[in-house]
């Protein structure tokens, strides 16, 4: 097979900039890349992943860790971090944690600290001192997605205020008696993102001269499932039920709807209903929902990670904490409260 020193030939080109060219770091113009790559190719030259980790010390394999998999979000931030990772050459290893405590900590004491990867993306994990001084130990840099983390740059979502918009969306056309579709206790971890979205609900409702009823709350899973049956519990009664109902996720909304429409009712002519996610089928379902970008939130949590292994010449540092946008969206889902 063809050496670096063919391919630098060919291109015209040095071997440092072959290097560079090839392996993302370091800047190289688009013209002189485009003559590597040909060349590359047409010799059928492939970069050593074993040789460029010992000329650098690298792997080129970030680790990302993240609560649950077999959910729409988590996947969707995971895939945005996986192509943004791909466009620089890097690989990733997927750490799950939804099993038990003894498995988290056999990632952060044990896989994560062996040399297998440059460094971490933790997404909506609080992240303990213990766990961060470890990683910053052994220098590998780490970037959160979903709260603020002591000592680590972080990318956050302010639960309470995107919560407080789409509340804010159905006070807005009218409504009064707006239920609430949360997480339960077991979800109520890390960041506490069941209990922001459920504050930020509350504080639209008192700011607009509503007391919150607790027994228009009614918790559930973050699923489809969990959103049906909730919804179930919250429109089951013939009389005071409420006119509109906030999902803390979209896949509890779109159970939602799908309950409501079981028990005769016409969204939205009967109930409102609203989400947080913009999840893929929300569309299809006609979903007014806050969106948060989360396949944007992995790109995003990419470029700060990057920062940090690959800084740029005279580049100024970012915050510590970035503030990650969202967005309402409306649809058919929500209309004015029946007269």
């Amino acid at each position: 097979m063809a050496g670096i020193e063919e391919v630098a030939k060919l291109a015209g080109v040095s071997t440092a900039t072959v290097s560079r060219a090839l392996s993302g770091r370091g800047h190289v113009s688009p013209g002189s890349k485009a003559k590597v790559q040909d060349a590359a190719a047409r010799l059928g030259y492939v970069v050593s992943s074993n040789a460029s980790s010992l000329a650098s010390g690298r792997t080129r394999n970030i680790g990302v860790v993240v609560p649950f998999l077999n959910r729409w979000f988590f996947s969707s931030v995971l895939e945005g971090a996986q192509q943004a990772l791909l466009r620089r050459g890097y690989d990733l290893t997927l750490y799950n944690l939804s099993g038990d405590g003894q498995e988290r900590s056999s990632v952060f004491e044990h896989f994560l600290l062996r040399q297998r990867v440059d460094a971490v993306i933790a997404v909506s994990l609080e992240l303990t001192e213990p766990e961060v001084a470890r990683l910053h130990e052994l220098g590998k840099p780490l970037v959160g997605v979903g709260g603020p983390i002591p000592g680590v740059r972080t990318l956050t979502i302010d639960d309470a205020a995107v919560a407080r918009l789409a509340t804010e969306h159905l006070i807005g056309l009218g409504h009064r008696r707006i239920a609430h579709i949360g997480g339960d206790l077991e979800f109520d971890v890390d960041f506490h993102l069941p209990t922001n979205r459920r504050l930020g609900y509350e504080g639209a409702l008192r700011d607009a001269g509503i007391e919150p009823d607790s027994r228009l709350f009614a918790p559930a899973d973050f699923t489809i499932r969990g959103g049906f049956h909730a919804t179930k519990q919250l429109l089951g009664a013939p009389h005071d039920r409420p006119t509109a109902i906030f999902a803390a996720s979209d896949e509890m909304a779109i159970g939602s709807i799908l309950a409501a429409r079981e028990l005769g009712l016409v969204v939205p002519r009967d109930v409102s209903i609203v989400g947080i996610d913009d999840h893929d089928l929300s569309d299809f379902f006609g979903l007014t929902t806050v969106a948060q970008f989360p396949r944007l939130q992995g790109e995003k949590a990419v470029d700060v990670l990057m920062d940090e292994l690959e800084p740029a010449v005279g580049e100024t540092p970012r915050p510590a904490a970035t503030q990650l946008p969202y967005e309402l969206r409306v649809r058919s889902s929500t209309a004015r409260p029946p007269e």
